[in-house]
């Protein structure tokens, strides 16, 4: 299915379900400035917005009129994964301190994934846990970390380690804030776009690859879409596992390879790049071990590359320090590694049980054994 008018989206409501702490999705145009939606959300007076210094000249101002009436304040971060810390956990907890916040204060996450994961941490921790509202700006945070509740920060020895599941009341997604995206950040948030084809929906998987086009030039009607499909599969496999003790593991297809890249590059590869990479590499496992046929795990690899993603690691990553790295990931349950690997376009699973000798040759290959 080409992209069309049909498909265009003003606004579009989904809900994920999880009982008494179930909260909308809004997929649309110009919702920043919606200032009855987001005041329904709002436990109280007080409101701490909580940005970066790249996302405040662009969409602040916007917010900050959106809520006239509030005891509003502001709290600025560095940009950069390198500031997803107990550091900045800090400056914001100090923050909200000084400016006085209580129990009944909300706090709003502008910005992409590094903004929404931090304060949402502190969200969960400030005072036993306060109101929490994620207004994901980038590609990537609209259709992967502002929906479930993963918050945390990172540690030194591994990436998201140190965190909470903690449901924000709303997601607010302004597909308008996608304009301003420059086009490394976006092509990040097309890495977990495609991830969802990989894991749920071939469909929607054959559709990206019909629509690669218009998604580079961010035709509205292709990225509502996309959007909106991929927020779908994300809601309902949160609703069905919230905690992750089962089918959630598979929204981290291909993670486990990109967290330890980007641990071992000190976070100078970009998030879905490395989850680009990881895709690849889990794809090339899948066809070793005889699970996916080579002609589906090349086509995952030309899809990633057709929208310029990167497919193969940097070259500096040694076998042993990946499989070192892999070793600290979440996933990890009684000292065994678990891997999402794909049967088929649109069915992965979850296993502790491969063999790591496969494991070793994908990782040494970069991935490559489905080139040509």
């Amino acid at each position: 299915m080409a992209a069309s008018r049909e498909l265009r989206l003003v606004r579009k409501e989904l809900v994920v379900d999880l009982g008494a702490r179930s909260y909308p999705i809004v997929i649309g145009s110009g919702l920043l400035r919606d200032g009855e939606l987001i005041r329904r959300h709002l436990a109280g007076r007080q409101v701490c917005i909580v940005t970066n210094n790249i996302v405040a000249p662009l969409h602040l101002a916007a917010v900050r009129d959106t809520l006239p009436a509030q005891d509003l304040d502001v709290c600025i971060l560095p940009d950069g994964e390198a500031h997803k810390t107990l550091d900045s956990y800090a400056m914001i907890i100090e923050h909200l301190m000084s400016h006085r916040h209580n129990r009944s204060t909300t706090i709003i996450a502008l910005g992409g994934g590094v903004v929404g994961d931090v304060a949402g941490f502190v969200a969960a921790t400030y005072q036993r846990g306060v109101a929490f509202v994620q207004m994901p700006t980038t590609l990537l945070a609209q259709v992967d970390s502002s929906v479930g509740g993963k918050t945390a920060v990172n540690h030194p020895g591994g990436k998201n380690m140190i965190g909470a599941f903690y449901q924000p009341r709303l997601v607010v997604a302004d597909l308008d804030t996608l304009a301003t995206l420059p086009d490394s950040d976006y092509r990040c948030g097309l890495a977990e776009v495609i991830k969802y084809g990989v894991i749920k929906d071939r469909a929607f998987f054959e559709w990206l690859e019909t629509n690669v086009d218009a998604l580079l030039r961010r035709d509205t009607a292709a990225l509502s879409y996309a959007v909106l499909t991929s927020c779908s599969t994300k809601a309902a496999v949160v609703a069905a596992d919230e905690r992750e003790e089962g089918v959630r593991a598979i929204l981290n297809f291909g993670h486990t390879f990109g967290h330890a890249i980007e641990s071992l590059t000190h976070y100078e590869c970009l998030h879905g790049d490395a989850v680009a990479i990881g895709m690849v590499m889990a794809s090339d496992l899948s066809a070793r071990l005889g699970l996916l046929a080579r002609d589906q795990a090349r086509r995952i690899k030309e899809l990633l590359a057709s929208f310029d993603l990167p497919v193969t690691p940097p070259g500096n990553l040694n076998a042993e320090a990946m499989q070192q790295a892999m070793g600290m990931d979440k996933k990890v349950l009684n000292g065994r590694l678990r891997l999402v690997l794909v049967r088929a376009l649109g069915d992965v699973f979850v296993t502790d049980s491969f063999d790591h000798g496969a494991l070793l040759a994908t990782i040494s290959a970069g991935g490559r054994l489905c080139d040509g």
